[in-house]
């Protein structure tokens, strides 16, 4: 993203995110200003090249508690790097770009790939994608738009 001048957004310490070229309408996300990197829950990873240069196939499961609805998707390896997890173990990730829309505001941004099946949230947003004007409020959740109650429900599990 260019060094433009964004009005602060406020966002609650999870929120709902949609990823339009990725064709993901909504995913449950932790705000975490406690990781420097946004990660997304990813399985099946398949590196290639394309015209020489190193890509990744991967796929996400945009619901949270369940394997339904995977999406495959095909992205560019910006850059591969050790990350330290919550629990202090390291273990070297892939990163892509992802384009997101995060409280009404569409940006690119860097995502590592992990496995976040045993953790609460699929998609996880880190201090350099927060750093593009956005403020976080720890005593809120879902400050931003968020999907219809039947699509919420289906989150859950509940049809």
């Amino acid at each position: 993203m260019s060094g433009a001048t964004h009005q602060t957004i406020r966002v609650g310490w999870r929120e709902w995110v949609r990823m339009p070229s990725a064709d993901v309408p909504w995913i449950k996300t932790k705000i975490d200003t406690g990781a420097r990197s946004s990660a997304v829950h990813a399985f099946d990873l398949e590196r290639f090249e394309r015209e020489g240069e190193p890509w990744v196939r991967f796929s996400i499961h945009p619901w949270q508690a369940t394997d339904e609805d995977p999406v495959v998707l095909e992205r560019p390896v910006v850059d591969e790097r050790v990350v330290r997890s919550s629990n202090g173990s390291s273990e070297p990730r892939l990163v892509v770009e992802l384009e997101i829309v995060l409280a009404r505001r569409r940006l690119t941004t860097e995502v590592t790939l992990s496995r976040r099946d045993e953790m609460g949230f699929r998609m996880l947003i880190g201090r350099e994608t927060l750093r593009h004007g956005f403020l976080v409020d720890p005593a809120e959740s879902y400050l931003g738009p968020r999907p219809k109650v039947h699509f919420r429900r289906r989150n859950r599990g509940r049809a």
